[in-house]
């Protein structure tokens, strides 16, 4: 796993990056640190009272024109951090009191990210990411990741090739969250906390109802009861310049349709409030706003 002919990520670009080639998402050879926080409005699971400590990374493997961090996701922004400098951003987040170690789109930086997570911390780590991973990217985090938090935002290849550049999002992110499952196993607690298992979010989009049914359809018949969790999310916020009907938030009638299927599907999890789509929660990661998922 390493820089010089890149494909971490299914896009495969296989440029060479420490050559100061770039691919997809736009990176050079070195991780960059966009934020780190501890944020305290991730799942209850994972923030705990601590707050999970969240390292933001810069730039993307997908292209999502909805994206609420594009700040950070839609170019290489950030500091240049070497492995040496990321295990300092960890141990110090953990003395500040971090229930886990959170990284945030980290795909495009393992190279040097999997070198900061030896010797293994004392605290879970957490890899969030969109859900459209390789297998074999994958398999070289198994003992090194504690928890999943893979998005499946999309079963419709139309919606995923428009919305994120990736017809082939589905097939590939159902690949990625089954090997994602086999490694971590059925959810482990310490107490009310998560110390390891999966959670799948899903950010229900507008006017697309059907999407979200067949996304809980597919985790409903891949997974025993009980073996991943749901973060079922609602806090889409219109960008500019998205058409009808991504010019708007999602209705309350959308939003209960898709949580009464989840419920018929037995699945468990999180769920969210209305206000999660309040006008001022898209993310200045400086000051986090609060998107309170209960």
């Amino acid at each position: 796993m390493d820089y010089s002919h890149c494909d971490l990520c299914p896009r495969r670009c296989g440029v060479d990056r420490t050559a100061g080639e770039r691919g997809f998402c736009g990176c050079p050879d070195t991780a960059l640190v966009a934020k780190t926080m501890l944020h305290k409005w991730e799942e209850p699971a994972l923030a705990g009272s601590g707050g999970s400590g969240a390292v933001f990374f810069g730039g993307c493997t997908l292209g999502c024109k909805y994206c609420q961090n594009a700040a950070i996701s839609g170019g290489p922004v950030g500091t240049p951090t070497d492995s040496a400098g990321l295990r300092r951003i960890f141990e110090d987040l953990i003395a500040r009191g971090a229930e886990n170690i959170d990284l945030v789109t980290p795909t495009q930086f393992l190279p040097t990210i999997l070198p900061a997570l030896t010797p293994k911390l004392p605290v879970p780590v957490v890899y969030n990411c969109g859900g459209y991973e390789r297998v074999e990217t994958l398999r070289g985090l198994e003992g090194k990741i504690d928890i999943y938090l893979p998005d499946l935002k999309y079963a419709d290849a139309g919606l995923s090739g428009s919305l994120s550049g990736a017809a082939d999002y589905f097939t590939v992110a159902r690949e990625a969250i089954r090997e994602m499952v086999r490694q971590t196993g059925m959810p482990q607690w310490r107490g009310e906390k998560m110390v390891r298992g999966t959670i799948i979010r899903h950010l229900i989009l507008p006017g697309q109802v059907e999407n979200s049914l067949r996304v809980l359809d597919w985790i409903g018949e891949n997974f025993a009861p009980g073996q991943v969790l749901v973060s079922l999310m609602r806090q889409y916020t219109p960008m500019g310049g998205l058409a009808a009907p991504f010019d708007r938030r999602v209705r309350s009638d959308e939003y209960e349709a898709v949580l009464s299927w989840m419920y018929l599907n037995r699945l468990e999890g999180f769920t969210q409030e209305a206000t999660a789509a309040d006008a001022g929660v898209i993310p200045d990661i400086s000051d986090q706003e609060d998107r309170r998922i209960r």
